[in-house]
């Protein structure tokens, strides 16, 4: 579709600096086209404040708030937790399954509007452009994407900056505080500025640089202890009440967060090709992490969680590339859950400055069985048996071997 056949486009908008001055942008470059604004609400908290205004002040039509909060962590947040997903080992992919609830809406909401494009302010060195698209291409195939930061004439932040202020565009950063940033209801990420070099130390303890945790130093002298209560894998409980996903997130974050837990600076390999340096906050994330791998260790024989890590593998990258709505995805979803139909109890941790300890576990399906486990004395365990379980389980260990020194005339 030409630049003149766009008459309305629907934009994905946080109120950040690439948003901001997209909306002037795209009506100076599309013939005054209308822009219809849509904000996901994932959990991003005041940073929602005043975006109606916002917005419409910058030339929006008009903005739709989408509350996707319960979807968000129900449908994408504890289905990742299930699988046990870490990305490159360290990343809970906060920012990444973000992407595809808040794509999805935008696609609904477009072809509402009869939109004839939609608009996102990712850069072309991302991954979240990647992780917008995909979402487009699985429920609006035809739909006309514009991407600015891959045609525009900005090359860089600054260059954003002096446009916003070219155009009175209003903006909550500066030059000096403009770390990129993306927070929602599991996590908030800083890129840029002095974080662009490894060799540089997160400034933790500067005031104003971490929202949702204290620095592991700040942290309280005293431990904490927290309990988590699962059912199929879900998180169900904290400390013995029954809560609803959202607040059951909301209470580990406050908990998590004052404790210090969940801050991770991490060098990652994005999908594009490049290295990319950025710390998380992920407080509550990171407890939830920690509980359900401690309960599976009770609950899942060995030969299904040994095979479980190489599919939590998989799909981490398939979050993490924007591969949600794949048929892949939903695949290793049946597996999760059927591994998953064991995973009920409760566990117990210790929090204490930066540090989860854990603190004991129950299952009603756990398959520890103290008898056979004791180094005491028991009538269960027939320790002679082990002697012919080694000699055949080492038996091609023992041929090659014969063979070898046979071969060698010894």
């Amino acid at each position: 579709m030409s630049k003149k056949e766009i008459k309305k486009v629907v934009l994905a908008y946080s109120g950040g600096l690439d948003t901001s001055i997209i909306i002037p942008w795209l009506k100076e470059n599309y013939n005054n086209c209308e822009v219809i604004a849509v904000s996901g609400d994932v959990g991003q908290g005041t940073e929602l404040d005043g975006l109606e205004e916002k917005a419409i002040k910058t030339g929006a039509s008009k903005l739709y708030i989408e509350d996707l909060k319960k979807e968000f962590v129900e449908d994408y947040i504890f289905p990742t937790l299930k699988a046990g997903a870490v990305y490159e080992g360290e990343y809970l992919l906060g920012t990444s399954f973000a992407r595809p609830i808040i794509a999805k809406r935008i696609v609904e909401i477009a072809k509402k509007e009869g939109a004839d494009a939609i608009c996102h302010g990712c850069t072309g060195k991302g991954n979240d452009q990647v992780r917008f698209e995909l979402t487009i291409k699985a429920f609006a195939p035809e739909m006309t994407i514009i991407a600015p930061w891959r045609i525009w004439e900005l090359k860089s932040r600054e260059d954003e900056i002096d446009y916003a202020e070219k155009h009175n565009v209003p903006l909550k950063i500066n030059r000096e505080t403009n770390y990129s940033k993306d927070k929602n209801i599991w996590h908030l990420s800083h890129e840029g500025l002095d974080l662009e070099d490894p060799a540089n130390e997160p400034q933790y303890n500067k005031p104003g640089f971490l929202e949702m945790s204290a620095s592991p130093e700040m942290a309280p002298d005293k431990p904490e202890y927290i309990t988590i209560g699962f059912e199929k894998g879900v998180p169900v409980s904290l400390n013995g009440e029954k809560l609803p996903a959202v607040e059951l997130l909301e209470k580990c974050n406050e908990i998590g967060g004052r404790n210090g837990i969940g801050l991770v600076d991490l060098v990652e390999n994005r999908l594009v090709g490049m290295k990319s340096r950025g710390v998380y906050e992920t407080p509550g994330g990171t407890i939830l992490y920690r509980a359900h791998k401690v309960l599976e260790t009770l609950c899942l024989d060995r030969d299904k969680a040994h095979y479980k890590e190489l599919i939590a593998s998989r799909y981490a990258e398939l979050v993490y590339y924007g591969q949600w709505f794949t048929p892949l995805r939903e695949a290793l979803d049946a597996f999760v859950d059927k591994t998953q139909e064991t995973v009920t109890g409760e566990v117990k941790l210790k929090l204490y400055k930066g540090n989860i300890i854990n603190a004991g576990t129950t299952s009603p399906n756990s398959l520890y069985d103290a008898e056979v486990a004791t180094f005491d004395e028991d009538n269960v365990y027939n320790q002679k048996d082990s002697e012919g379980f080694i000699n055949l389980f080492g038996l091609p260990i023992s041929v090659k071997a014969r063979l070898k020194e046979k071969r060698e005339g010894k």
